[in-house]
């Protein structure tokens, strides 16, 4: 629907066509040229110039044309369907496919009068109805947020939602904060017979543990209509297809609503990620089985290090750092003297020199096998240091010695060291610890070290360092110029009755310098070490040049091998410098994987390992639950039916009143003088005059 608006007073117009006539009447009647043609010519003419001067003359009235749209748009329903596990638990294959052709139905019923939205629900809302009901998780709750972010801003009729009522992700739909403004429908699924059933139905656990640790694990467990039964919990060990039996416990169920929750201690015996099932024994008459047992994965980290006191002779010192590296359970402490070391030094992972190189030990052969291992190692200096030689291997510091004196030095935290953080309590306790003896003779810092501990000798804080840190070549190092630190461990007890300041020195110190950094030039990384298994599993890889600038010319493959030794095979994709692959949803299992490439002729590689973990708890809770969907349709206005009842729900729409269409109108509008063909109208009507004008005369 067109019209046309001014905005000028209406009464404007009269003035237009007063002009356009007056110009006509003085142009044509006063002409004489014309006079002895047709008077016919002469009104053409003199309408042709009168048509042409009134509407450029209401063209100045800036006149506008409005265009009304209208659009009716059909009442919107929203057919959700619950596509989780347990929503057809327990149908046959006739039973599924006459809901299919049900819910078919009402969408054809719904489908000519309604603008019908299909939607599956589970794990995620996705569009159309999966009938094969795959998902592994319910989300009741997701669906209806859906739904409003969708629709409540549109003609939202009503919301139909065929589930069990049964939810095991999200919050209560009950209890959700949106509004729908529609009626909200519920075909009720499932079974709410109540039948004896045992069921494993949580357990808690650390996903971390370190190795040769015991970790507590928390079972619930629950049972219905199983008063008076007896079974067992058991704990097993996953080995491929193989289960070890780790411990048994009884179970005696006292009534028909049992709840349990059990701990058990397990063991960390093996590194990598392991499998345990939790499993409770089946009884006879048990409604499901698939619901006794839970399977957990715990990812075992051998972050255990073996380090080495390696001391010239016996000292209290030994002692006292034994005694608080044991502290960190993650630190496996062993005691040698020079002479009488079996191991070799490359299967240690950090080493602290109590005094060697000492006067009557250089230890040339020991030092060369630790420098060509890049093992990080502490040297301790004392009376039977000798400095000349330590001056040589390494490059931290150095001492000019004056002789054989020594000093009586205390600590002072240097407040620019960068390395790490010191707490508070430590730095404020550390300068009254009893004093250490330090060589006597000139200190200088050199290289990468850096002081932790500078000298305070008397009253006088010096700049001669007591504690110094760094890295020489590819191995950190550090040296401590004092012994007696064993008078600080036995003084941190007199004083606050416990180690932890001085146990928090010397392990943040051997953590700092045991810990060794990456240089591997290709790396390839997972999120985490466990994956359920409904999630895609991605990697990330990184490969290096020598000057260790990231570069991803080359391709980069990935090999994924299950425990049966089946192997998939994938190309990384490149993502900025780097490479990045999603390697999709792999079944439940261990995996191994090695990434390679090749760069300018040299091969690289990178291995590591995974796990997917299965996800039961649609296995869990069996029992449909329509109360839950009686409430929820009573909150929003709507009504439940069963399945046989599903076509009524048509019907039931159609009697709303506030379903109905929605007539939507829009105003368009543009100004008039926009218009082309007006603009030939005008130029025709203009060059017509001007030609027969001029052909009879006029001009």
């Amino acid at each position: 629907m067109d019209n046309i608006t001014f905005q000028y007073p209406s009464w404007y117009i009269l003035l237009c066509l007063l002009l356009g006539l007056a110009y006509a009447v003085f142009l044509y009647y006063r002409d004489k040229n014309l006079r002895e043609q047709s008077p016919f010519l002469n009104w053409a003419l003199g309408g042709a110039r009168f048509l042409s001067v009134t509407l450029i003359a209401m063209l100045l009235l800036s006149p506008l044309l409005k265009h009304i749209i209208r659009d009716v748009k059909k009442p919107v329903i929203v057919l959700a369907q619950d596509v989780s596990e347990s929503a057809a638990q327990g149908w046959t294959e006739a039973e599924r496919n006459a809901y299919q052709e049900s819910l078919q139905q009402l969408a054809g019923q719904l489908a000519g009068d309604f603008e019908l939205k299909e939607y599956s629900f589970g794990s995620h809302v996705r569009e159309g109805i999966d009938f094969t009901f795959p998902d592994k998780l319910s989300n009741l709750s997701d669906a209806l947020s859906t739904v409003y972010d969708l629709y409540s801003n549109q003609n939202l009729g009503a919301v139909i939602l065929a589930t069990d009522g049964i939810y095991n992700e999200g919050s209560n739909p009950l209890y959700t904060s949106t509004q729908l403004g529609a009626p909200v429908f519920t075909i009720a699924l499932g079974d709410t017979t109540q039948r004896r059933d045992l069921v494993t139905k949580r357990v808690f656990h650390n996903r971390i543990a370190y190795l040769g640790d015991k970790f507590s694990v928390q079972a619930d467990l629950s049972a219905e209509n199983a008063a008076g039964v007896k079974s067992r919990l058991s704990v097993y060990k996953v080995e491929g297809d193989r289960l070890r039996l780790l411990q048994q416990n009884p179970v005696d169920i006292n009534s028909n609503d049992f709840f349990e929750t059990r701990e058990l201690v397990l063991e960390a015996a093996s590194a990598g990620v392991q499998r345990y099932r939790v499993a409770l024994e089946e009884v006879p008459g048990e409604a499901s089985t698939a619901n006794n047992s839970k399977d957990i994965f715990v990812d075992v980290l051998d972050a255990r290090q073996k380090i080495l006191i390696l001391a010239n002779s016996p000292h209290p010192d030994i002692t006292a750092l034994r005694q608080a590296l044991s502290s960190n359970k993650n630190y496996e402490i062993s005691t040698a003297y020079a002479g009488g070391l079996k191991e070799g030094v490359a299967t240690f992972d950090f080493i602290i020199l109590h005094q060697l190189p000492s006067r009557s030990n250089d230890a040339a052969g020991l030092l060369n096998s630790i420098r060509q291992a890049n093992i990080p190692h502490l040297f301790v200096v004392g009376s039977q240091s000798n400095l000349a030689r330590l001056n040589q291997v390494q490059s931290l510091a150095s001492v000019r010695a004056g002789g054989d004196n020594v000093n009586e030095v205390q600590g002072r935290v240097n407040n620019g060291f960068a390395f790490f953080k010191l707490s508070e309590r430590l730095a404020d306790n550390i300068a009254n610890f009893p004093p250490l003896l330090a060589p006597f003779g000139e200190y200088a810092l050199s290289g990468n070290g850096q002081a932790l501990l500078y000298q305070r000798i008397g009253k006088v804080d010096t700049r001669y360092p007591l504690l110094v840190l760094g890295e020489e070549d590819e191995a950190k190092t550090g040296i401590l110029f004092g012994e007696g630190i064993w008078k600080w461990r036995l003084f941190d007890y007199l004083q606050h009755q416990n180690h932890e300041i001085f146990n928090e020195l010397a392990t943040k110190t051997v953590q700092y310098l045991s810990l060794k950094e990456d240089k591997r030039r290709f790396r390839a990384s997972l999120s985490k070490n466990i994956f359920n298994e409904n999630e895609s599993i991605f990697f990330d890889a990184e490969l290096y040049n020598e000057s260790f600038e990231l570069v991803n010319e080359p391709d980069a493959r990935l090999s994924i091998t299950d425990s049966e030794g089946k192997e998939y095979n994938f190309t990384f994709n490149r993502s900025g410098d780097a490479y990045r692959l999603d390697a999709g949803i792999l079944p439940v299992g261990d995996y191994r994987f090695q990434a390679t490439t090749n760069y300018n002729g040299e091969n690289f590689t990178y291995s590591g390992q995974f796990s997917v973990q299965p996800i039961q708890l649609e296995s869990y809770e069996t029992t449909a639950d329509h109360g839950l969907l009686r409430l929820l349709s009573e909150k929003y206005g709507g009504q439940l039916v069963y399945p046989s009842e599903a076509a009524s729900i048509a019907d039931m729409i159609r009697q709303r009143e506030t379903v109905r269409p929605i007539i939507y109108e829009t105003s368009r509008t543009q100004p008039l003088i926009n218009l082309k063909w007006l603009f030939f109208a005008l130029l025709g009507l203009l060059t017509l005059e001007w030609f027969f004008r001029r052909y009879f005369g006029g001009y």
